[in-house]
């Protein structure tokens, strides 16, 4: 992941300060461990300023709205009480070529700063700290002890101190080509790195943008670089300083993430602010999809595999008592040829009834004909008790490894994060999986998705125009099913783990053959049956689709369908 550098700061800083400052806040929020969203209104607009401290994706920008659920953190609440209703005034670094800014917050613009609220961007040091005017910590989002930094120490009570100055040089617009190139060359060594090493406020990634632009290789070992080499890439180190200078910033999409200086850009972008918050998002969105998949997989996978153990030992126990018949059938052939017993027998064979083939009844010889026949009567009575008992457990495991196989099927739709939607559905897997306490909510769990806030299904265009709409997980499936009308169509792989699909109807519309071929093969492809050739997939109208009374999310019966046969295979992808 790309951070945040000195440059992406103060790109960040100037679109703010020209867009933002004054700015009354009204509400403070906290997403996350990490993440922090100011509420500002001006004149005219009210937009959310977010402030992380992540250890990889620290930054500060306006972004998106936060999630409608309680803030249950201390941190937020307390910058709620002292800043609420304040005017930010404004934001200014702590010292020059830091990445740390200053947020001003006073009465009303032109009073004198009541509040600083300090962000540090420096990665795994990142951190939110707010001090009174007499510059005195009142709390920080990451306190630290003199235990755990001698060098600089954050609490509560404590004066802020600037962090620890840098050593290195600053670049200047006043150096001379000569001076700066002595420098940087002085100790052979790749360009990149020695850049890095001689000035500070530079990033690998600014490096890299500023170096393929000058077409250099930041490799190249500095004696190797001609006159001609040096002199463009000074060209391009002072449109770096002016470009700070001036804040003519040039925000864009680049083959490998992002710059704001206009170099090697595929697609550029309106704003810093869209920028960051559109490539952070995606990147700690996609961070916490694939450990949520894989969390929700492991679970799933433990769950089934105990599940299939518990199954095979009750249709072991059912297999045993299949015996039960043959055991009275052995007791009334004994009790039939009580004459045919003699004292110290263990076994007997006699004829049975109507096929009259011969049947051996292993006996006790310590008992006598009456007593092992007794004894046989008993067993046919426990073993038809023990199948009264098993079939019910049985019954109930297989309903939980359908309903677990379901949810495993779902998880097949979710290989890779492509949009915020992709998480907003595995989310509601991991909602769903708690309510049915398959999984524990963690501390700061979110509440389920209201019905307008809920992720959407997928949606196609049949051959013929037709909508077609595909559950993305259970929930989905289940308000596809309610949701539909007397006109549409329901379709489902049959009696295999896959989504509910819908196909949308105007009435007196018929779909034709393609339209109903169109929409089994994407029945198919969302099914746990992806990778085969073909898949039976079942249609009916969804007043013939039913969820039984307390049936888990997903489950439904059918009647009056039909089949079609679906070719996966066929499908693209999304």
């Amino acid at each position: 992941m790309q951070p945040v550098d000195l440059t992406t700061l103060t790109a960040a800083c100037c679109e703010i300060r020209a867009d933002w400052l004054p700015a009354r806040l009204e509400q403070v929020y906290q997403h996350d461990r990490f993440t922090l969203s100011l509420a500002l209104r001006t004149l005219n607009q009210r937009g959310w300023l977010t402030i992380s401290w992540h250890p990889q994706a620290a930054r500060i920008g306006v972004g998106s709205p936060p999630p409608r659920t309680p803030d249950t953190f201390t941190f937020s609440q307390q910058l709620r009480h002292q800043l609420g209703n304040l005017a930010l005034v404004a934001i200014v670094p702590v010292a020059p070529w830091e990445r740390a800014i200053d947020l001003q917050f006073a009465k009303r613009p032109g009073d004198p700063a009541l509040w600083h609220l300090y962000v540090e961007i420096m990665g795994k040091y990142s951190n939110v700290i707010l001090a009174n005017q007499d510059n005195q910590i009142v709390t920080a989002a990451h306190q630290v002890s003199a235990n755990q930094s001698s060098v600089r120490p954050i609490q509560t009570g404590q004066p802020y101190e600037l962090p620890p100055a840098l050593r290195d040089p600053s670049p200047t617009l006043s150096e001379s080509f000569e001076s700066w190139r002595s420098r940087v060359s002085l100790v052979p060594g790749a360009i990149r790195r020695n850049l890095l090493k001689n000035y500070r406020g530079l990033s690998s990634a600014l490096l890299l943008s500023m170096l393929q632009a000058a077409d250099i290789n930041p490799d190249e070992p500095t004696e190797n670089l001609t006159d001609a080499d040096w002199q463009r890439l000074f060209t391009y180190w002072q449109i770096w300083l002016k470009t700070l200078e001036n804040g003519s910033f040039q925000p864009g999409w680049t083959e490998t993430g992002y710059t704001v200086m206009g170099w090697g850009v595929t697609s550029s972008v309106d704003s810093v602010q869209k920028l960051l918050d559109r490539y952070y998002t995606d990147e700690l969105n996609q961070q916490v999809f694939g450990q949520l998949r894989h969390q929700i997989q492991q679970k799933l996978s433990n769950l089934l595999g105990k599940l299939k153990v518990k199954a095979d030992s009750f249709k072991g126990r059912l297999a045993n008592s299949d015996q039960a018949d043959q055991s009275k059938q052995q007791a009334d052939l004994l009790m039939a040829h009580l004459h045919l017993w003699e004292p110290g027998m263990k076994a007997i064979e006699l004829a049975d009834f109507e096929t009259e083939q011969p049947i051996k009844i292993l006996l006790d010889p310590e008992k006598n004909a009456v007593q092992n026949a007794q004894a046989l009567y008993k067993r046919h009575q426990k073993l038809k008790r023990t199948r009264g008992a098993i079939e019910p457990l049985l019954q109930s495991v297989q309903e939980e490894i359908d309903y677990l196989e379901q949810v495993e099927a779902t998880l097949t739709q979710f290989a890779d994060y492509q949009t915020p939607e992709d998480l907003e559905a595995l989310e509601e897997v991991r909602e769903e999986l708690i309510q049915q306490n398959y999984l524990e909510a963690s501390d700061y769990q979110k509440e389920p998705a209201k019905e307008d806030a809920a992720s959407r299904p997928y949606q196609y265009k049949t051959p013929s125009g037709f909508e077609l709409l595909v559950g993305r997980n259970n929930r989905q499936n289940d308000r596809l099913t309610r949701s539909a009308n007397e006109y549409d169509l329901w379709f489902h792989t049959q009696e295999i783990p896959g989504s509910h699909v819908l196909l949308r109807l105007e009435p007196g519309a018929a779909p034709d053959e393609s339209d109903l071929q169109f929409a089994a093969d994407l029945t198919a492809y969302y099914s746990r049956a992806r990778q085969s050739e073909q898949v039976p997939v079942v249609y009916t109208e969804p007043k013939h689709v039913y969820k039984p009374k307390g049936a888990k999310p997903g489950t439904v019966i059918y009647k009056q369908e039909r089949v079609i046969w679906g070719q996966p295979q066929r499908v693209g992808g999304k």
